[in-house]
């Protein structure tokens, strides 16, 4: 019975589950239907029926314009249009947030629905077509002239579309607008000021669809108001930059387009200025993305080539950055930047004023580039500039030297090559400081680049120095002391040239008398205090003076100025320097052919008791300089004198020297008046008293005795002379082959010895004092080192 009433309950479950879901079908398909409908009847909705429209009051809209003010959409007053309502009570004010609304309101009664429908279509065909009838309807309000509602029609499209956040719609505001303009045709330019607006601000669209449409539809309204869009070319030009760089393909595409229209516009137009494109120009050229690049070089190269337009005036503000390009990673960006470069350069050759100046900075700048072809297009027009500005380029004159010489040790030949032509030419022209040559920068510039790494700058540096002495020596020489300094490191260069140059310059300076001096002592201080100046190039520094100045007038103000040297031991090395270049420089010939005429010619004579008093500085030198100037008895009572000296390594190799040097054909005459050993007694015993001084191992010694080994053999009273060695007094007997001897009074060697003027006796006190101050000065330094041996000795 229970399983009976259980099976009675769930067959009635289950009918209701049966019945409550056929009510849920048969609703959802009722309500299904009906929303079907619904959406049908708003899909085919047009609006409010003529009648509808006929129950409303209308209005007429009166705008509150000042006085020549253009009218736009602002406030102003609704007034009745109904013949019963003339009342004023009647009139409404609009205010100017709700005045937009009428202008569309206006519009939407005009376009209809379905075309605004199709305008925003996601299918082109669609939204073309749409765009077809806005012409249509465009066309038709131009015909009769009704400027409002081509207004309303603009406004709508811009608002609603345009800046519309659906893309579609963006889309067919573009065409729509183009469309507007291909029908307002010569009346276009009146709508500009709306028309343009929206489209270049699609340009920064996100939806590059959008992009590529805003190009579309600005290309059509280009060509149909041609020149009357240059008003807006600065910002059509800047938004084409920026879309030369697009990410898209197909909107590159579409903006190279319109970027060719656009040139062709500008070219053909008279309107176009620029002077106000210019700053947006230079303001782009330090863009680097390569599309962007290409994008200005190539309005640079198009604006260049129209006729009325003067881009050579604007190039300074332009150079900087196409010099720029010239680095760029891209061949054809490079290829394209030179060849407008070189374009320039042919219309500045070619053109009678040109602003150099502001151009040679820029260049000046560009020579320091690290890109070779950089430099090589810089240094290449500075050359041209140098041909071409002269006079001008002179308040920049430091600028360009500063460039120049730097290139003129570059790797690369080219550049090398071009440099030193621009070098050429610019030391060619001739500044005047009342026209702003500064002296002193190109001093300055001249200085610094004497410390350079290589010597073709160097060179070319000292080059400058000379010129600037030549042509402007009372300037230079106000700057003296700094010039000493800065030609003193020249004088350590290891290259020989740059130090003959150096002396060069110092050789100019020394015309005048106070800097010849001035000169001298600087050097023999600089020698003084840079052992190593003197032991690398003081050979070269004194030769060159004297070819350079005259070498007699070197050496008595050497001799001058050492004679009054306090450092003893400075002194001695810097005699013993020059008595071995007054031997063997092939520069000093005739200084020693004076010498040679001492006792027989007073020129002679006074130089060697010019250099007697600072040769007494070292005893070999003074020896030296007897036997030069055939002083032979003098020289045997120097070596004789030597005998008082302290036999130390020093002095053997000084005579290790002369001994060699007698060998040389400098002393050849002396060598051939040993054939006559008759005639000079005082010869031989001088050589024969250097050869007792002489270690008998040394190779010295060997020579000499060799040498004295070929004297021909006395005779009769000759020999007898000899023998007692009480030689005879010599009186001397001019001949124009030197100095010969015959028997006189019998007189202790100098005593009384005096020819052509010599005090010979006086010489000899005079060396033996100086002698002894060194001796003096040296005692010191040997008592220290023979404690310090003896404290070494005791450890």
């Amino acid at each position: 019975m229970s399983f009976c009433r259980l099976g009675i309950i769930l067959l009635a479950f289950d009918v209701f589950r049966v019945a409550f879901a056929c009510v849920i079908g048969i609703a959802l398909c009722c309500g299904l239907l009906c929303f079907i409908a619904i959406l049908y009847a708003v899909s085919h909705q047009e609006g409010a029926s003529d009648a509808d429209l006929r129950i409303l009051r209308r209005y007429r809209f009166k705008q509150t314009c000042g006085n020549g003010e253009k009218a736009s959409t602002r406030a102003g007053s609704l007034i009745p249009i109904a013949p019963t309502n003339r009342d004023p009570a009647n009139k409404r004010a609009l205010l100017h947030e709700d005045a937009w609304f009428l202008p569309m309101v206006d519009a939407l009664s005009i376009v209809p629905a379905s075309v605004l429908r199709n305008l925003s279509d996601k299918l082109y065909e669609k939204r073309k077509n749409a765009a077809r009838e806005i012409e249509g309807i465009v066309k038709q309000l131009a015909a009769v002239g009704d400027h409002r509602r081509i207004m309303a029609v603009i406004n709508l499209l811009t608002t609603e579309f345009t800046y519309s956040p659906q893309a579609h719609q963006r889309k067919g505001g573009l065409i729509g607008l183009a469309a507007a303009t291909v029908a307002l045709a010569t009346e276009a330019a009146k709508y500009l000021d709306l028309i343009i607006a929206p489209v270049l601000n699609s340009f920064s669209d996100q939806d590059s669809r959008v992009r590529y449409y805003a190009c579309e539809a600005l290309y059509n309204i280009a060509k149909v108001v041609r020149g009357d869009f240059i008003v807006f070319f600065n910002q059509i030009f800047d938004a084409l930059c920026k879309l030369s760089a697009d990410s898209d393909a197909n909107v590159q595409s579409a903006a190279h387009l319109l970027d060719r229209l656009v040139k062709d516009i500008v070219a053909e137009s008279d309107q176009f200025s620029i002077e106000e494109f210019i700053p947006l120009l230079r303001e782009r050229m330090n863009v680097l993305n390569p599309f962007v690049r290409q994008f200005l070089v190539g309005w640079i190269t198009v604006l260049d080539s129209v006729p009325d337009i003067d881009m050579l005036g604007f190039l300074p503000d332009l150079l900087d950055g196409l010099f720029n390009m010239l680095s760029d990673s891209s061949h054809e960006i490079r290829q394209q930047a030179d060849s407008a470069l070189s374009e320039f350069l042919q219309e500045i050759k070619n053109s009678p004023s040109v602003d150099y100046g502001r151009m040679a900075e820029i260049l000046v700048k560009r020579t320091a580039s690290p890109d070779e072809f950089t430099k090589l297009m810089a240094i290449t027009w500075i050359n041209e500039f140098v041909k071409l500005g002269g006079d001008q380029l002179v308040p920049y004159y430091a600028d360009i030297l500063g460039a120049i010489l730097p290139c003129i040790s570059h790797m690369e030949d080219k550049i090398r090559v071009v440099a030193h032509e621009a070098n050429q030419g610019l030391r060619a022209i001739k500044g005047d400081p009342a026209e702003g040559f500064h002296i002193e920068s190109i001093l300055s510039i001249a200085k610094r680049q004497l410390s350079s790494e290589w010597d073709d700058t160097r060179i070319e540096a000292l080059h400058w120095l000379a010129t600037l002495l030549d042509r402007h020596r009372a300037e230079v020489l106000s700057f003296l002391d700094d010039i000493f300094n800065t030609l003193l490191g020249a004088l350590l260069d290891p290259s020989d040239e740059v130090v003959l140059l150096a002396l060069d310059v110092y050789a100019c300076i020394a015309r005048d008398a106070s800097h010849f001096r001035h000169i001298v002592v600087f050097l023999v201080h600089n020698f003084r205090i840079n052992h190593s100046l003197l032991e690398k190039r003081g050979a070269l520094i004194i030769r060159r003076f004297c070819v350079l100045l005259d070498a007699e007038r070197v050496y008595r103000e050497l001799s001058t100025v050492l004679e009054a040297e306090d450092d003893l031991e400075f002194a001695s090395v810097m005699v013993q320097a020059l008595n071995l270049i007054l031997v063997t420089s092939t520069e000093l010939f005739e200084l020693r052919l004076l010498l040679k005429q001492s006792l027989v010619n007073a020129d002679g004579k006074d130089l060697f008791v010019s250099l007697y008093s600072s040769w007494c500085h070292s005893s070999v030198a003074v020896l030296s300089l007897c036997l030069l100037a055939q002083a032979y008895q003098h020289a045997n009572s120097i070596v004789h004198s030597l005998v008082e000296e302290e036999k130390n390594v020093r002095l053997f190799i000084q005579l290790d020297k002369l001994i060699h040097l007698l060998e040389t054909p400098v002393f050849a005459y002396l060598r051939l008046q040993l054939l006559e050993p008759g005639n000079y007694i005082w010869l031989l015993k001088s050589l024969y008293g250097l050869l007792m001084l002489l270690p008998q191992q040394s190779a010295a010694f060997k020579i000499l005795r060799t040498r004295l080994k070929t004297v021909p053999s006395f005779g009769g009273e000759q020999r007898k002379r000899m023998v007692s060695g009480n030689p005879l007094s010599q009186v001397l007997q001019y001949t124009q082959i030197g100095i010969r001897s015959v028997d006189h009074d019998n007189k202790n060697q100098d005593a009384g010895n005096v020819y052509n003027g010599i005090n010979f006796a006086s010489m000899l006190q005079l060396f033996e004092h100086m002698q002894n101050r060194h001796r003096m000065h040296s005692r010191p330094q040997r008592q220290f080192n023979n404690s310090l041996s003896s404290f070494s000795q005791g450890a």
